[in-house]
This record gives C-alpha cells, structure tokens and sequence, in this order.
C-alpha cells in the first residue's frame, strides 16, 4: 500500500480508471506498471477504433457513393480495437479494487491509531517515533510542520481535511494558515506531553497532503 495517498486521493484514482481513460488513476496512484500497460493498450485500442470507423464510414461509405472504392471487410480492425480497450478497462477495474480494498485500510488503520493510548511517551519512544515522520520538527513537548501548498483554496481544502481527522480523533492540533502555508503543531495536553496519538494523526495529516 501507498502511504502517501489519502483516502480520498484514492477514491479520486478509481473515478478516472473507470469513467475516464484507462490507466490514468494507476498512474496518479503511482502503480507505474499497471498504468503503463492500462494506458498504452487503451491509446491503441482507442486508435484502432478511429481506423476502423475512418475505413468503413469515411473511406469506403463516402468511396461507394462515388463508385470509386469497393468494399473491404474491416471489422476486425474495430473489434480489435475494441478488445483492447475493454481488456484495458478490466484490467484497470482490477487496480481500482485493489485500490479501494487499500482505502478502507487506511480507514480501519486510522481508527486504530487514534484510539492509542494518551500514556506521555519516554525519550526513547518518542525519537524512535519522530524518526519515522522527518519532515515534522520537535520543539520540546510539540511536534510541528509546515506544510505548502499551490494556492490558498489548496491550503484550505487540506485545513478542512484536518479538521475532520481531528474530530474523529477527537484530538486537535494548533493550525497556523499563511495564505498557501498551513502549520500544524501537536501534543497532548491530558498527558503532559507527546503521545502516540499526536504521531498517528501527523501520519494521517500526512497522508491528507498526498
């Protein structure tokens, strides 16, 4: 699984294997392999198609009412074509399930993670915990980070994703926003301290920048 992408991100993916090009949902869910391949075989299936409907109705339809053209059987053009572009299909809604199995992992993980215990943890647990998210920085009891984004909506739209996190975990960071510019900052304060809760909704906040 990719732990880079959100659930949404996700979701997003499978909208455009499926309702749009073949192949293009893997590739922004970075299944490199499986996007080329999807992508490649529906370009050509998709191009075969444009042959055979040039052939049959441009070609030989327009040839046959000037006389000038006698009919040649084509269709296995089209239906090659065809096949193609369904076998790239299928074999996208194959990544897509893949896909959406992974996001409601994420879900279930997620829930796990925030319902970890508020115990303050020890210096040890704490680097050990720190070292697995090296863009978020301690400053004695808070971890932080400061995330940028290509516009302001772009920086809003990740502050609302947030705040749902934090309501479900019921576990609320300091948020900081500069135009494209959006600062978390986490600690527990029940605890005294950083907890393995403030890691795993920065894991998440992580996954909501994708």
């Amino acid at each position: 699984m990719n732990p880079t992408l959100s659930r949404k991100r996700i979701i997003s993916c499978v909208m455009l294997n499926l309702l749009a090009t073949p192949g293009w949902g893997s590739l922004v869910a970075r299944r490199w392999v499986a996007g080329i391949g999807q992508t490649v075989l529906s370009l050509v299936g998709f191009g075969l198609i444009l042959v055979w409907f040039y052939k049959l109705v441009i070609v030989q339809f327009y040839g046959q009412m000037s006389g000038s053209v006698t009919v040649q059987p084509v269709g296995y053009i089209g239906l090659a074509g065809a096949g193609l572009f369904a076998l790239a299909w299928f074999w996208s809604l194959a990544t897509s399930l893949t896909l959406m199995r992974e996001a409601s992992q994420v879900n279930v993980d997620s829930l796990k993670l925030f319902s970890a215990s508020q115990v303050k943890l020890d210096e040890a647990g704490t680097g050990r915990a720190l070292a697995a998210l090296p863009q978020w920085k301690r400053d004695g009891q808070i971890i932080a980070r400061t995330y940028e984004f290509k516009d302001f909506p772009a920086a809003m739209k990740f502050v609302n994703a947030v705040a749902e996190l934090a309501e479900l975990a019921q576990h609320h960071p300091d948020i900081d926003v500069r135009w494209n510019r959006v600062t978390l900052a986490l600690t527990t304060h029940d605890a005294g301290g950083l907890t393995t809760k403030d890691f795993a909704l920065a894991r998440e906040c992580d996954r909501q920048a994708g």
